[in-house]
């Protein structure tokens, strides 16, 4: 029942001014009623720490992300996947965010660059700009000027010596080593490292050494030593393809002098390697390794390894489980792993599908470029995308792609600046623009400020909902 007095008052108000006031009810609603009505604001951001990517194209908010921030709160694992199509800015995204990384000094960066144009790789342009001498492997350069890795470099423990050049051999042969096999191999690098004492054991004694093993080792298994040069013969010979082979100049000598591990990019250039050979995997491998032993340190910097066709490494039981174990390793140590690859059914229906899986399973982050419906839905059912998300990737223009970063899925338009355009962009007509206008530093900070201050303001009102 209302008030007498209220009563009096409105019937007072009414004579007066020839009008009724009314009464409005007070508004009230809940965090989940206001995302219902909404929903393009449901999902929360990732938070405005790290770089940026671009925007949320349902909700136009800017679109942070940054490994290392998130490691530990929203992610079980820094490592990251990249799936699409060619042509549909996989390249310019893994470019922009190396940059815009670099840009915090205690990030390091590795690329693996596997592609390239103009008997260069892609990556030679940013190397260029930062005024860095890729690291180019090629089998065709002349023996004194060529950059060489050793499989036996000493900085590589002698257990991690002896994995390596058994991944290297089950990698040419498409199988495991036998006991006999295994065993010629052990006793010959033993045997290396043992007694080379006044320079770096090299590939080339292993091979000696299978091919001429020394009657101790058949004593001490007590068989004939022809057995033993026997059982040694074809890893011999595997071998021999990186010491007189194909592959000669890369792995035959002893680790080149002046390798820059301190550089905040380091870039492999293997554009000069056949994609599709048994060099890629065996290559990528010996850099892996090389680079757990020698790069990877116990200190404050961050690192970011960014492999492009990745699917020489998953697809691989022997080079992936070189890797896993240092994904595990690196997660330690502030490693960002990121593997790009342009279909999930590359890896995921080889002869390596546990180790797929496995490495799969550790990349928290996913990015899925546009797909034709088939593989889209191969990917939603390998990775656990929800529905919705599954049947836009069809969809999906160049630039923009699904984000799932441990569950929390968005539609992402990557954004370029003037300035990395043409640093980015991979087809030379796309490099070739027109100049920026203005000063570039002055508009990457604008347009950063712009998103950060947009993503602070999103995150404001979001709470006052809540």
């Amino acid at each position: 029942m209302r008030d007498p007095l209220s009563a009096v008052t409105d019937a007072f108000t009414a004579f007066v001014l020839g009008k009724v006031e009314t009464t409005r009810l007070p508004v009230r609603t809940s965090t989940g009623q206001a995302q219902a009505v909404y929903l393009p604001t449901a999902a929360p951001g990732l938070g405005d720490s790290g770089v940026i990517i671009g925007r949320e194209v349902y909700s136009g908010k800017g679109y942070i992300y940054d490994p290392f921030q998130l490691y530990g709160q929203q992610l079980p694992a820094p490592h990251w996947l990249v799936l699409g199509e060619s042509g549909n800015g996989k390249s310019a995204l893994e470019k922009t965010y190396v940059l815009r990384q670099l840009r915090f000094r205690d990030r390091q960066v590795v690329v693996l660059d596997a592609q390239g144009e103009d008997g260069v790789g892609e990556w030679n342009l940013i190397a260029q700009e930062l005024g860095i001498t890729p690291i180019r492997l090629d089998p065709m350069v002349a023996n004194d000027s060529g950059i060489r890795l050793n499989p036996l470099d000493p900085s590589i423990t002698t257990t991690g010596q002896l994995a390596l050049l058994r991944t290297i051999i089950e990698v040419a042969m498409g199988h495991g080593l036998d006991e006999r096999s295994g065993f010629a191999l052990k006793v010959a690098h033993a045997y290396v490292v043992e007694h080379t004492t006044h320079r770096q054991p090299i590939l080339t004694d292993i091979v000696e050494r299978l091919r001429h093993p020394e009657a101790e080792s058949a004593e001490a298994m007590n068989v004939d030593i022809d057995d033993v040069r026997a059982w040694g013969l074809d890893v011999a010979l595997v071998l021999d393809r990186l010491v007189d082979g194909d592959l000669r100049g890369m792995f035959d000598g002893p680790t080149t002098v002046g390798i820059d591990l301190d550089a905040p990019l380091i870039v492999f250039d293997l554009s000069h390697i056949d994609r599709n050979s048994i060099a890629m995997p065996i290559l990528m491998a010996i850099v892996g390794v090389w680079l757990e032993h020698t790069w990877i340190r116990p200190d404050r910097k961050k690192r970011i390894f960014l492999v492009e066709e990745a699917w020489h490494i998953i697809n691989s039981p022997f080079v992936a489980q070189l890797f896993q174990r240092l994904l595990k390793f690196g997660r330690r140590l502030g490693l960002s792993f990121v593997a790009v690859v342009h279909h999930l059914s590359d890896v995921v229906d080889g002869a390596a599908a546990k180790e797929a899986a496995a490495i799969l399973k550790m990349a928290s982050t996913r990015t899925i470029y546009a797909q034709k419906a088939d593989e889209a839905r191969n990917t939603g059912r390998v990775l656990g995308l929800p529905r919705w998300a599954v049947e836009i990737i069809p969809t999906l223009t160049p630039g923009i792609a699904v984000w799932d970063v441990n569950g929390n899925v968005q539609v992402v338009k990557h954004l370029i600046t003037e300035r990395e355009r043409p640093l980015v962009y991979t087809d030379r007509a796309m490099t070739e623009a027109s100049e920026p206008s203005g000063d570039p530093d002055l508009e990457w900070e604008t347009e950063q400020r712009a998103i950060l201050i947009e993503q602070q303001m999103n995150g404001t009102s979001q709470s006052t909902v809540a």
